[in-house]
Formats: C-alpha cells, sequence, structure tokens
C-alpha cells in the first residue's frame, strides 16, 4: 500500500511537472510573439520608431557610401569631379560666351557654390526615388520602418557634399572672398536642401514602388529642374513681380541662400526664400504621410 501510494503520488508530481513546464513554455511563447497588422484609415507619422532602428540607419548609410566607391580608380575624387566640370562648362558656355550675368561675383565660383546644393539634391532625388526597388529584396523579409531607406541615402549624400565643400573654401580664398555673419546662416540653407530632397524623394520612392516607369522620368525632372533653378544664371534675372511665383520651385531658394550666406551677397533671398520654405514644409508632411500610407503594400507590390 506504501509502494502503491508513493509510486501514485510520484506520477502526479511529474504530471504537474509537465503541467507547468508546458504552461511556463506557453507563457514565454506568447512574450516573444509581435503581431504585425497594417494600419487602417489615418495613419501616424510615428516618427520615434525611426529612432528605434538608429543602428540600421546608420549601416544602410555606410552601406551606400561603401557601395559607391567600391572599385573605383578615382573613389571619393568623383564627388569634386562632378561639381568641378560641371562649372567649367557653365563657365565656358554661360560666363564667357553667353555673357551671363553674375551679381558681380567671379562665374567660376558664382557657379560652383551653387551646385553644391543641387548636386546634394539631384543625387539624392535620383537615389532615393529608387531606394525602395533596390532593398526589395530587404524589404520582403525583414520588418522595419521603411522611412530609414530613403532617409539613409540622403544622409550618405551629405557625405560628398562635405567632400565638394573643401574645395569651395579654396576656391573662396582664391578669389579673396571673407566669409561674413551671414554664414553663420548656412546650416539652415543646408537643412532646406536635405529637406528638399527628403521631400520629393519620398514621393517619387513610393509612386516607383506601384508604378515602375517613374524611374524613367526621374533624370528628366532633373534635367528640367536643372535650369529651371538659377544656378546658370541670378535670380535677379527674373522680374520682380514672377519672384514669389519663381519661389515655388523650392531649389530656388536654396541655391540662393547658398550664394547669400558664403559670397557676400548684399540683397538677401527674402520673398524667393520665404515661398521656397512655405513649399518644401508642406512638400515633406504631405510626401511623410503619402509615404506612411503607402508602406503597408510595399512588401505586396514591391
Amino acid at each position: 500500500m506504501t509502494d502503491n501510494f508513493s509510486s501514485t503520488n510520484q506520477q502526479h508530481n511529474s504530471s504537474d511537472v509537465l503541467t507547468a513546464t508546458s504552461t511556463d513554455f506557453v507563457v514565454k511563447k506568447s512574450a516573444l510573439t509581435t503581431i504585425i497588422k497594417p494600419s487602417r484609415g489615418w495613419v501616424q507619422l510615428n516618427l520615434r520608431e525611426v529612432w528605434k532602428y538608429k543602428e540600421l540607419l546608420y549601416f544602410l548609410t555606410w552601406r551606400d557610401i561603401k557601395v559607391r566607391y567600391k572599385q573605383t580608380v578615382l573613389g571619393a575624387a568623383w564627388a569634386i569631379l562632378q561639381p568641378f566640370l560641371t562649372m567649367i562648362v557653365f563657365s565656358i558656355f554661360f560666363g564667357r560666351l553667353a555673357k551671363v550675368p553674375s551679381d558681380g561675383i567671379p562665374y567660376p565660383i558664382f557657379a560652383y557654390c551653387a551646385l553644391l546644393p543641387w548636386q546634394l539634391f539631384a543625387n539624392t532625388l535620383t537615389q532615393s526615388g529608387n531606394s525602395l526597388v533596390g532593398n526589395q529584396q530587404l524589404i520582403t523579409k525583414v520588418y522595419f520602418p521603411r522611412l530609414v531607406i530613403p532617409i539613409s541615402v540622403v544622409l550618405g549624400g551629405l557625405v560628398d557634399f562635405g567632400i565638394a565643400f573643401v574645395v569651395l573654401l579654396g576656391m573662396m580664398f582664391y578669389y579673396g572672398i571673407v566669409p561674413t555673419v551671414a554664414t553663420l546662416t548656412l546650416p539652415l540653407f543646408l537643412l532646406l536642401a536635405i529637406a528638399t530632397a527628403l521631400a520629393v524623394g519620398l514621393w517619387l520612392s513610393a509612386l516607383n514602388v506601384k508604378y515602375r516607369d517613374v524611374r524613367y522620368t526621374i533624370p528628366f525632372l532633373t534635367q528640367f529642374w536643372l535650369f529651371a533653378t538659377p544656378i546658370a544664371y541670378p535670380s535677379s534675372m527674373v522680374p520682380e513681380q514672377w519672384r514669389a511665383v519663381y519661389g515655388l520651385n523650392p531649389m530656388a531658394g536654396v541655391v540662393e541662400g547658398f550664394r547669400w550666406a558664403l559670397l557676400g551677397k548684399e540683397q538677401g533671398p527674402g520673398t524667393l526664400l520665404a515661398v521656397s520654405t512655405v513649399v518644401v514644409i508642406i512638400l515633406l508632411v504631405g510626401g511623410l504621410y503619402y509615404f506612411r500610407r503607402m508602406e503597408k503594400t510595399f512588401a505586396d507590390i514591391v
């Protein structure tokens, strides 16, 4: 009787152990399970989520930089050659042959100063517009806020800008242009250039996922936008009554802001800059909401 009781008691104990172990396993498993559902109706920007993935943002940015110059002969020198060679072409055809005015500033530095923010914008626009399609394998396999991808492209472009900016400092020294107090406002204009590139890049990258022919329109859009921006010519050539309308091109305010901050132009961007800033804010906020709204479909149709 005693043995039977002990045996029965042991069986009950082992059963309890199995039950407890099974229950603990279920609890632990449910604690590690994350359910992701598509949003409905109006979406929230939830930009804090991007900050949580800051390490991924860093690695994607560093990956883009390394891939850009991997197995290249000139390496980072391409960041200087692109705006510098374009400046030479503009100086010959627009500065010497066409005699385009440059507001009393030597034409080479007049053009190069404008080409720096433009190259940042144009390169970022091209790469961010194709960034989601180019990372489709990553999007379909792992969850993370998709905003990280176009933002990493913008941050990678700042490296090229910094390298080319050193040449601009050398040209300012060569032409005897002394920085003024207005130079302190340069980070604001750089921020405006980044916001412009990101705003347009968000729209194009989201549209490119659904409509693949968007990638063919990006080179044409960039080329048209170049001549619609006061790079080879000053904005002073635009009649005063049309200056506010011209400011609807956000890069017009960015370029004129750079020249005013670095080259000591007496007349500030004024109305042109104000209109461009408002346009950038509208484009950026609208682009963020549109991108977040379309984000739930990226993995299905990319």
